[in-house]
Order: structure tokens, then C-alpha cells, then sequence
């Protein structure tokens, strides 16, 4: 929270006037306390995952199958409205119960030990790009080897299975998972935060996009004009959804949430490069309802 009452109190701190978005957040954070500006970073992770999946939602939907399948990864499997609500449905309690409680508790306390800033003067640009670059690359490391080790037996049949439950995901299944999942995942979206403090915009604008990111890499589009489509090294929509069509616990290929690089240094990509780096569609000429598509280990052993 910032502790000048006054404008020219704060210009005066700073020795020069304040830029506009330092106005806008001087006006907007000076009565707020730094625990509430904090929590608001689980509002923005909520919301981008709330309203990130709507449009390719509408699009899957309302658009018939034969005007999709050259965008839609999966082609022929449609799922119903009633799947979409409930994986919508199920994920959302499971976020607000831990945001709510242990990850707002803990998250805020590591935060201001480590010394994250929410007063002025706001970050430069290039002090953004660098950090949001930083923990980008840690978030991704650190997330091959948890995702890798959730693939192990006893893990993946009593908690992953959860997350694999739609073999054609979308938007709303990035954060469908086992609430023990989620709370370890809120932990380490943190930990990279912690290592590389930063001021609470960053902290905001590296929510939303890894929450964007999330939705982005689960929607079951290739869409052509994605802007992430320019980003070097990126996995992508396509990338991902290969791991969770042949999915199951012995499955140990694209395992990396953003980027390919543990992937290509670890061996784990080599199924997905054999197949032309091409998503197999199903076999079935019909559309496939799943509605009650029931995922986990019991399912896959058959598969």
C-alpha cells in the first residue's frame, strides 16, 4: 500500500512528476492494503480462466463439425454443453476453496518476505519483459519434472487422472484437476515470483497470462492467426493436446506446459516427432458425444 496521502507527496518522494500509469495506480492502491492487492491476483488468474475459454467454447458449440475440422485438433469428437458446465463447474470450487484458504494464507506472507514492491515507482518496461521472460523459463522447467512425476504409477491413478479425464480438451480443463493438484500447481506459480521479486503489475500480468497460456494450451484449436504462433520454441495447443489424446499414465511425451525445450533435452518428444509432429485424429467417421466421458486410470488401462 502506498503511504503518501497526497500526490504531490509521492511526486515528491519520487523527485519527479508521476507518469499517468503511476497516477492511475497511486489513485487505485493508496487505500488498498498490500493483502488485498495480492488476493486480486487470484481474481485475475480466475477471471482469465472464466472468460479466456468462452470464445473457442461458442465456436465448438454453436459452429457445426464440417465447418471446424480444419482448425479443430480432435475433429471429431464434439462435446456437449453439459461437459463443458461441468468441468466449468467442478474446477471453479476447487479454485475459489484453495484460493480462499491455504494459497492467499501462504502465497501473501512468501510474497512479502521476499520483498515484492506494490508502491512507487512502477516498473520499467524492460524490468517487466525481463522478469515475466524469467519466470516464464522456471515455470516451464519446474513444470516438465512435477508433470513428469505425476505420470508415475500411484500418482497419476490417484490424483492426474483427474486433469486427463477429457482426452480432447478445452479452454476450461486447464485447470481441471485433483484439489491436492491445484494447491501444489498455486505453490509453484509462486515459487519463480519469490526467486525474482517483482512489483505487484507484474505480479498481476504474469497470472493472467500464464492463466491465458493454460487456457491457450488445452483449447483443441490450431488457430492459424494465434499471436503465440510468433513466439520461438513455444509449444502450443497442438503440442499439448497430443498428450492428452494418448493419454494415461505410462504416456511420458510433451510434458512441458509452455515451451519444448525440456521436452527436446530430456527425450520426451520423440513419440510426437515420429508422427510428423501431427495430432492423430480418431478413427470414427461419427462425432463422438462426451457427455459422460469418464477419465482416469480405471478407463485407460484398457487403452
Amino acid at each position: 500500500m502506498i503511504t503518501f496521502a497526497a500526490m504531490d507527496a509521492a511526486e515528491a518522494s519520487l523527485g519527479r512528476a508521476m507518469t499517468w500509469a503511476e497516477a492511475l495506480w497511486f489513485r487505485y492502491s493508496r487505500s488498498t492494503p498490500d493483502y488485498c492487492l495480492c488476493f486480486q491476483s487470484f481474481l485475475i488468474l480466475f477471471a482469465t480462466y472464466t472468460l479466456a475459454p468462452l470464445p473457442l467454447t461458442l465456436l465448438e458449440l454453436c459452429v457445426p463439425s464440417k465447418m471446424t475440422p480444419s482448425y479443430k485438433l480432435q475433429s471429431k469428437v464434439r462435446l456437449s454443453p453439459v461437459a463443458f458446465l461441468r468441468c466449468y463447474k467442478d474446477t471453479a470450487i476447487v479454485l475459489l476453496l484453495l484460493t480462499f484458504g491455504p494459497l492467499q494464507l501462504v502465497a501473501y506472507a512468501a510474497l512479502k518476505v521476499s520483498g515484492m514492491r506494490t508502491g512507487l515507482p512502477l516498473p520499467s518496461s524492460g524490468e517487466v519483459v525481463a522478469q515475466l521472460v524469467a519466470y516464464m523459463l522456471m515455470e516451464d522447467y519446474l513444470g516438465y519434472w512435477f508433470h513428469r512425476f505425476l505420470h508415475s504409477e500411484w500418482i497419476y491413478d490417484n490424483i492426474h487422472y483427474v486433469h486427463h479425464e477429457f482426452r480432447a480438451p478445452m479452454g476450461f480443463a486447464a485447470a481441471h484437476a485433483h484439489w491436492s493438484e491445484s494447491l501444489v500447481l498455486g505453490f509453484a506459480a509462486f515459487i519463480s515470483i519469490v526467486a525474482v521479486p517483482c512489483h505487484m503489475i507484474t505480479c498481476w500480468l504474469w497470472f493472467a497470462i500464464r492463466g491465458i497460456a493454460g487456457v491457450e494450451i488445452h483449447c483443441g484449436f490450431n488457430v492459424p492467426f494465434s499471436p503465440t504462433k510468433l513466439i520461438p520454441f513455444y509449444g502450443g495447443a497442438e503440442f499439448h493436446d497430443y498428450h492428452h489424446h494418448y493419454g494415461g499414465k505410462w504416456n511420458h511425451s510433451n510434458l512441458a506446459p509452455l515451451f519444448t525445450f525440456c521436452d527436446y533435452i530430456y527425450g520426451t518428444h520423440s513419440v510426437y516427432r515420429n508422427q510428423n509432429s501431427k495430432i492423430a485424429k480418431p478413427k470414427d467417421t461419427a462425432n463422438i458425444n462426451l457427455d459422460k466421458e469418464v477419465g482416469g486410470s480405471k478407463s485407460w488401462k484398457e487403452d
